[in-house]
């Protein structure tokens, strides 16, 4: 049987020693997740042009986490000095994978700056930082609250799960037609889904990835995923 292709987004990076120059990375935990699931990842170049029809040979999108978008994409005057590692191609290209992905139906799982790519991507906003060390999901594994009956606790099969979280930033005003479907204990959106979207959708702002090879709960996102792309 053939696997479902899911198209990952590739991440810029400055430097890997294995392969001695500036490289484009896909986390291991995530292809591996895309795999356990029965699916088969595949790293995608970002580029400026011709996004849709890339697509096209894809079942589904993971959307992965990163660097901060430019305040500016979402209309921001000014940019606070946490913002790190924006890259303007990286950013054109998330921005359109994921509009092309909610236009066309082409299922989808977006996860941290995934899940801040869709909100902007939608004429939301973000908080460029949720207050300094005391305040910020950095290197935090902490309760998460899922609504009964939505896309996330169908995929995980829990309304409640403990998220490990990597940001600095958060959803300010929501995008168009997004229904926030996941709080942590300090309100801040953990998850989203678009009610009326033609494929599969949901976007997490933690990182499933870090615990799903140990926990059904998290693995049950990319079941989810693949499962909608075979179809």
């Amino acid at each position: 049987m053939t696997r479902p292709l899911i198209a990952i987004p590739a991440r810029f990076s400055a430097t890997t020693s294995a392969l001695r120059y500036a490289a484009e990375v896909t986390a291991r935990a995530l292809a591996e997740a895309v795999w356990r699931a029965g699916g088969e990842p595949a790293g995608i170049h970002p580029a400026d042009t011709g996004t849709a029809a890339r697509l096209t040979r894809f079942d589904g999108v993971l959307l992965p986490g990163g660097g901060d978008l430019a305040p500016a994409r979402y209309g921001a005057a000014t940019t606070h000095d946490t913002v790190y590692d924006v890259d303007t191609l990286q950013d054109t290209f998330d921005l359109d994978v994921a509009r092309h992905a909610l236009e066309s139906g082409l299922p989808l799982l977006a996860i941290c700056r995934g899940l801040q790519v869709v909100n902007v991507a939608l004429g939301g906003t973000l908080e460029q930082d949720m207050g300094g060390p005391d305040h910020e999901h950095r290197h935090l594994v902490h309760p998460v609250t899922l609504e009964p009956g939505s896309v996330v606790a169908r995929a995980t099969g829990v309304e409640k799960t403990d998220a490990s979280c990597y940001h600095h930033q958060r959803v300010d005003r929501l995008g168009a037609g997004l229904r926030v479907t996941a709080r942590a204990a300090d309100d801040t959106i953990e998850a989203l889904e678009l009610p009326g979207a033609d494929g599969w959708f949901t976007a997490v702002q933690w990182h499933p990835e870090d615990t799903a090879h140990t926990d059904p709960a998290q693995q049950g996102l990319f079941d989810a995923l693949v499962r909608a792309a075979a179809r």
